[in-house]
């Protein structure tokens, strides 16, 4: 009797995150039969809920604040809406708190945003203005591989800054430690030194879509995302397995293109011994990034910010000064453990009470850590909310906590720990995995990549399954 994985389809994508479920849509929408193979009980990848503290609380077991939703190419196309996907808001989408008992907060206007930053402002509006005033042009380029771009000039106006370290950016645009404060906290998402390279590039992208689209999180859980994603792709045709591993790509039909939502790691698991020698290599020297620990809390109440502005972001940067951030990143690549931790800190239930039961608050953190790290950071991330929100711990029911080691059992594309795809170093962000033309497409003929370990990298934005499926259609056509 035939069932699912024995019935002939066009092409099978291995694995349901956002980019694999994004890659099965466009194979889908261009009226392909597609499989979704995904090895876990459940669909989602770094995209899912689960019940992780007491009953009745709802926490993201990766990704939880959707940055790139709304900048997305490809997701504001597929009227996920009408699959019982609803994004919700903070009143403001990141703040800042520094140790007076101030905070710089980043408003859904540049305008609010500059008249807070004092001296500062009009740098900030200078900075961010025009940023945002073609933000949808400049995402169109940004979420894609190296290409001729489409706006040329704007993306080299961006480009002229970006390139920069984050440092060198923040010293030479602000002058009062808020506004470099609040930069360092944005460009601290690329996991790297601020004193490299193309760190102030993450600063100005998470700014911009901050102010252009917000930083929402899926009503109910991330899982939200990722189920409507797949009743999406249903919707089409498309059928997805779980509990369904690949071990190998032997296993699957020879004329069939296979899209892979993995890392370089488990790609060379399944199919390592399809490739010539200097592809192997070059996935084996892949660099991947350090990893996180994480902390989940059910709260007894919000959480008892010092500055007011804290308790309307929905992402609040725990560090301190630019140099307190820097401090911590430059720690964990150097196999330390930062005592004060740049902490990332999601506060969902003040705009999304169904995530807890009534009068109850979730919390969401993480800090960086060494790649592998097993040690426990519970207490220098509590002591970090505490220093900002004295009388935190005192609010905590119950945590669930889990080091790098652990995200790794739990997904493992995270290597590690490392929820990037990979180390978003200089080199890895124009030769991502590997220098090739085709980024998505491998050496063996018919099976493509489409994780964050391709263009443009992570975010839950589905465009590095978008583009690898793109490339599996022309392969087809031929």
């Amino acid at each position: 009797m035939p069932t699912l994985l024995t019935m002939p389809h066009d092409a099978i994508v291995i694995g349901s995150g956002p980019n694999g479920l994004c890659a099965a849509i466009v194979l889908a929408r261009a009226g392909r039969s597609v499989l979704v193979r995904e090895g876990a009980a459940t669909i989602g990848g770094s995209c899912r809920s689960a019940a992780l503290t007491l009953p009745g609380f709802v926490h993201d077991t990766c990704a939880t604040v959707q940055a790139f939703t709304r900048s997305s190419p490809l997701l504001h196309t597929l009227s996920l809406a009408e699959h019982g996907l609803e994004m919700m808001y903070a009143s403001a989408a990141v703040a800042h708190p520094l140790d007076d008992g101030s905070a710089a907060v980043l408003e859904r206007s540049v305008e609010a945003t500059a008249d807070s930053l004092g001296a500062d402002g009009p740098a900030y509006r200078t900075l961010m203005g025009p940023l945002v005033a073609h933000w949808d042009e400049l995402a169109t380029d940004l979420l894609a591989p190296p290409r001729v771009p489409g706006h040329p000039l704007k993306l080299a106006r961006f480009g002229w800054r970006a390139i920069r370290s984050a440092r060198t950016l923040a010293d030479s645009w602000f002058a009062g430690e808020p506004a470099k404060a609040l930069f360092a906290g944005l460009a601290a998402h690329s996991i790297l030194p601020l004193e490299w390279l193309g760190t102030a590039a993450f600063g100005m992208i998470l700014g911009a879509s901050a102010h252009a689209g917000g930083w929402p999180f899926a009503k109910g859980g991330s899982q939200k995302v990722s189920d409507a994603l797949a009743s999406y792709l249903r919707s089409l045709g498309g059928e997805i397995v779980t509990g369904a591993p690949v071990e190998t790509i032997d296993e699957l039909p020879r004329a069939t293109p296979v899209i892979c939502d993995l890392t370089p790691r488990q790609l060379l698991k399944v199919a390592g011994h399809k490739f010539p020698p200097r592809y192997r290599r070059a996935l084996e020297r892949f660099l991947y990034g350090p990893g996180v620990f994480k902390v989940d809390w059910a709260l007894d109440g919000p959480t008892p910010w010092k500055n007011s502005g804290c308790a309307r972001a929905g992402t609040v940067h725990l560090g301190g000064t630019f140099d307190g951030i820097a401090d911590s990143e430059r720690a964990c690549w150097n196999s330390e453990h930062a005592k004060r931790p740049y902490v990332l800190f999601v506060q969902q239930t003040p705009w999304d009470p169904t995530r807890a039961p009534a009068g109850k608050h979730t919390a969401w953190a993480y800090c960086h850590v060494p790649n592998g790290s097993s040690l426990d950071m519970t207490d220098a991330i509590e002591s970090q909310v505490e220093r900002f929100a004295p009388g935190f711990r005192d609010r905590i029911l119950a945590r669930h906590v889990m080091n790098a080691a652990a995200m790794e059992r739990h997904n493992p594309n995270l290597v590690g720990g490392d929820v990037t795809g990979g180390a978003n170093v200089l080199a890895q962000l124009f030769a991502r995995p590997v220098a090739r033309l085709n980024p998505y497409a491998t050496p063996v003929k018919g099976l493509y990549l489409c994780s964050a370990s391709t263009p443009p990298g992570a975010g839950v934005h589905g465009m590095c399954g978008y583009w690898a499926a793109r490339a599996a259609l022309k392969w087809m056509s031929r």
